[in-house]
């Protein structure tokens, strides 16, 4: 589960910062996810350390009557613009200053690389498939880390344009295991109505190879 809706006026790239908690409007898309599996069999909840994450996993836990774990391979993706504005149209692309960071879109050279992300992610859900095996697991990160993991087990290429991922807020990616095997993949986004339509997932779909529509 990618997490809800951020309190961020100042429109600041938060990354890995800690401080930066659920909005009401996050709280509320929580809440909405926790009621849609209800009645799932989910035995392990785990959350990246921040603070959004683990906020957007306590309504899940309590309803299940679990306590919510913790896995840091489950972070969002270290950014060298952390701390900073930076997005199309605001300049960003213009400062000389940002240039040698931008070299490389394909590792990326901005940040974490996509094959570490990759790796410490299927790390993370292999754990939580182990905690509940036989049962289900509820993994809570980012919209990068959960994307770049999907691309990687339906052997799509990790580099992308951004705004074509399909992970928008508080939306489910489901990976179903049979025994330690991947067989599907499935995409939900139970708060939809919530996601204010500038943050939904971006405008075309991604046609996946995974079957399974998944929780």
């Amino acid at each position: 589960m990618r997490h809800g809706e951020v309190e961020n006026p100042k429109g600041i790239l938060y990354g890995r910062l800690p401080g930066y908690h659920l909005s009401e409007l996050g709280r509320r898309m929580a809440e909405r996810v926790a009621e849609h599996l209800a009645h799932r069999d989910i035995a392990y909840v785990v959350a990246s350390p921040l603070e959004r994450a683990q906020e957007t996993a306590e309504p899940v836990a309590k309803i299940h009557g679990l306590a919510v774990a913790s896995d840091k391979r489950l972070i969002e993706a270290d950014n060298i613009f952390q701390g900073k504005t930076f997005g199309v149209g605001d300049g960003a692309l213009r400062r000389i200053a940002n240039w040698p960071h931008l070299r490389n879109p394909f590792r990326p050279s901005w940040g974490e690389p996509y094959t570490d992300q990759a790796v410490r992610m299927m790390a993370a859900l292999e754990a939580a498939r182990d905690a509940a095996r036989g049962h289900e697991a509820l993994c809570v990160s980012h919209q990068l880390p959960i994307w770049t993991v999907r691309s990687f087990v339906e052997r799509r290429r990790l580099w992308h344009d951004p705004r074509r991922r399909q992970c928008t807020l508080a939306s489910l990616t489901t990976f179903t295991f049979v025994g330690d095997r991947i067989v599907s993949v499935g995409y939900t986004e139970p708060a939809h109505d919530l996601v204010p339509p500038h943050l939904r997932a971006g405008a075309k779909p991604v046609k996946g190879k995974g079957r399974g529509a998944g929780a």
